[in-house]
């Protein structure tokens, strides 16, 4: 698919009558093995990609021309929509968001997120009004480009469980163009339906952090319509090379590589000729 195609798919799969699911592959090699389970859409992670590198997930630690070289890597490993998490935009101001947008475009990337967080844990969310300028900025440079774009209220990421604010914030990041909409770390199902009912554009719910797990039925029954897994597929990964290491280091064993993945099927995935084969 070109990048319009891309995007057009994209878009369709935010207007179907359940949600899908958009898991978050952190470099080429673990997008092409989602790929390759038939997912019909990725979005890169920067929490996941971070880990990768041995930073923290932060706005000090990643800059925007490294976040978008690693996202052009993985629309390179498969020929799937990839919607990028552009963190705030990389900048305060509403220019560097349009900026961030356009650049993100320009990689072939077909959608992206920006939040509202600040980094500053003093002051951790940017003020309606200027968060909305933000957001009216970004779809403007978006406006004539194969790019969705969704806008994050990260409240509930920064210890403030205010639902209504949340709300708002999401009913005038719609206003302002945001195509997709997104409030990480909701508290529970009954919260999520409160947020779908309330606004007019899809909504994404990540699943993999802590709290309830609640299945994509579950979601789509309450008005979801696209589900991530954020830095959750990595540190599984992670979580799958601790459990190996440990083994052979406290019990000198190696039982974990029944579970590996063998060195034929790895390349066989890894192979670009035969990325789009399904398991």
């Amino acid at each position: 698919m070109d990048q319009w195609a891309k995007f057009d798919r994209l878009k369709a799969l935010h207007q179907g009558d359940s949600a899908f699911v958009i898991p978050n592959p952190w470099d080429a090699g673990s997008a092409r093995l989602l790929a390759s389970l038939g997912f019909e859409a990725l979005a890169t992670t920067s929490a996941g990609y971070a880990f990768s590198k041995g930073k923290l997930d932060s706005f000090a630690s990643l800059g925007r021309d490294e976040v978008l070289e690693n996202a052009a890597a993985i629309v390179g490993a498969a020929d799937l929509p990839v919607s990028a998490d552009l963190e705030d935009g990389f900048g305060a101001s509403p220019e560097t968001c349009a900026e961030t947008i356009r650049l993100a475009c320009e990689t072939g990337l077909v959608g992206g997120s920006i939040e509202d967080a600040t980094g500053n844990p003093a002051a951790p969310i940017y003020e309606l009004s200027q968060a909305v300028e933000r957001i009216h900025a970004a779809a403007e440079a978006a406006r004539g480009l194969p790019f969705l774009l969704t806008a994050r209220a990260e409240n509930y990421l920064w210890e403030r469980p205010d639902l209504d604010d949340t709300i708002e914030r999401l009913q005038a990041f719609s206003a302002a163009g945001a195509d997709v909409l997104y409030a990480p770390g909701l508290p529970d199902i009954e919260a999520i339906r409160t947020v779908c009912a309330a606004v007019d554009k899809p909504v994404n719910v990540v699943m993999g952090l802590k709290g309830r797990k609640y299945s994509v039925a579950e979601l789509s029954s309450v008005g979801v319509r696209r589900v991530s897994v954020g830095g959750s597929f990595a540190r599984a990964a992670l979580g799958a090379l601790m459990r190996a290491a440990v083994e052979v280091k406290t019990a000198g064993t190696f039982e974990y590589a029944d579970d590996a993945l063998s060195a034929a099927f790895a390349s066989q995935l890894m192979s670009r000729e035969k990325r789009q084969d399904r398991l």
